[in-house]
């Protein structure tokens, strides 16, 4: 009896270990694919103006910024109303200093000249509030890892308004927004 419950067990086993290897194997579920960033689209590529001007508040940084479907470059002016914050943003052929007129290089595929209605001094004293030098790279600024922007320069501040140059990989659509405190210029990765 014992010899017969054996070969039931063996068979038994046999049967499942054979049944299971002939059961088609399932797919475990794939990982979700990480989600594509849906990026905006619509900014355009013109110039784009805001003719408003602050009452005495002045710039004091420049920065940028990194993000899924574009670059941020920000323009700080404390103080200042998003309603006060007049811009001009454009591409250009060349970088040239107001009111200089001397070309300033810088590197990219494409120029994006930008002006914020704020000098980078104090009106009173004439002391700097910005510590960037014309014609030279944006202090603090590292553009190391950016996927659009490739160069920045300072081209001064004249009679209440502040320069800066963007060079940028080519010549893609743009957007400008106005916040309380600053100027934000957002460049996109591709069309």
């Amino acid at each position: 009896m014992a010899r017969s419950r054996t070969v039931w067990v063996t068979a038994a086993l046999l049967t499942a270990t054979l049944g299971a290897a002939a059961v088609p194997a399932v797919a475990a579920p794939a990982a979700a694919p990480r989600a594509a960033a849906a990026c905006p689209t619509g900014w355009g590529s013109l110039d784009k103006t805001n003719l408003a001007g602050t009452s005495g508040e002045f710039v004091t940084n420049a920065r940028t910024g990194r993000h899924d479907c574009y670059d941020r470059f920000v323009i700080d002016v404390p103080g200042a109303t998003a309603a006060e914050l007049g811009y001009s943003v454009g591409y250009v052929d060349e970088f040239v200093q107001d009111p200089s007129g001397h070309h300033i290089p810088i590197g990219g595929g494409a120029i994006l000249d930008i002006r914020v209605s704020a000098p980078g001094y104090d009106l009173e004293t004439g002391t700097a509030t910005y510590p960037g030098r014309p014609g030279q790279p944006l202090p603090g600024v590292d553009l190391t890892g950016y996927r659009t922007f490739r160069d920045t320069r300072y081209g001064g501040s004249f009679e209440g308004q502040s320069q800066f140059g963007l060079g940028v990989r080519a010549r893609l659509p743009f957007r400008v927004l106005q916040l309380d405190g600053h100027l934000v210029v957002d460049v996109a990765h591709s069309w």
